[in-house]
């Protein structure tokens, strides 16, 4: 297939760039920073600028599927889903936040106590994101949020998939960037979860 990424330079769009590549796909790797992108096969580095709504268009046009990997502080809901709907591609799947992930019925992790506070602005962008991400009839769009700690790891293959309640083992709740980009993937190649958030963990 041929994908689009913006964000491309980050941690999470780093590896799904290199799980893309791994898998024969061609990638449009777009990033503030081009130079950033790692070398590989199939991959095409491009420097974006997410609030210029055109040009971001043009850069994603003619793709099968355009992977949002961008911070949310870091973009503009209205200009992203504006310029994916300018280029035609028909899907579009965004890297997530763990915030808006259930710990139990109704209670969102970003509303528990605990909640580091270093990651609550970005957190709750994210949550809006979602909510108004929520509300988009015309694109088929999907929201892949990883568990609580997202941190650069293994390649194992060996996680769990589900929707809105945060997933947790003994050992807590995580998921590597590596095993997320797979699930990500995944979900680029065989489609299970159109206009849905699901997630990933261990």
């Amino acid at each position: 297939m041929n994908i689009a990424l913006i964000g491309a330079s980050g941690q999470a769009g780093s590896r799904i760039i290199k799980e893309l590549s791994d898998r024969g796909h061609t990638v449009t790797a777009i990033a503030r920073h081009p130079e950033k992108i790692a070398s590989l096969p199939g991959v095409t580095p491009i420097q974006g600028d997410l609030f210029d709504i055109d040009a971001t268009a043009k850069q994603l046009q003619g793709h099968d599927a355009v992977v949002s990997a961008v911070h949310f502080l870091d973009s503009d809901f209205e200009t992203l889903i504006q310029a994916v709907r300018q280029s035609g591609t028909p899907r579009y799947l965004v890297v997530g936040g763990a915030g808006s992930l259930e710990v139990a019925p109704g209670q969102m992790l970003i509303d528990q106590p605990d909640f580091p506070e270093a990651y609550a602005a970005e957190a709750r962008a994210g949550t809006t994101f979602l909510t108004q991400l929520k509300q988009v009839t015309d694109l088929d769009w999907t929201f892949l949020s990883p568990s609580a700690m997202f941190i650069p790891g293994e390649r194992t293959g060996k996680f769990r998939l589900g929707q809105d309640a945060l997933l947790s083992n003994e050992a807590g709740s995580s998921i590597s960037f590596e095993d997320y980009a797979i699930a990500m993937v995944d979900e680029i190649e065989n489609p299970q979860h159109s206009r849905q958030r699901f997630t990933v963990g261990y």
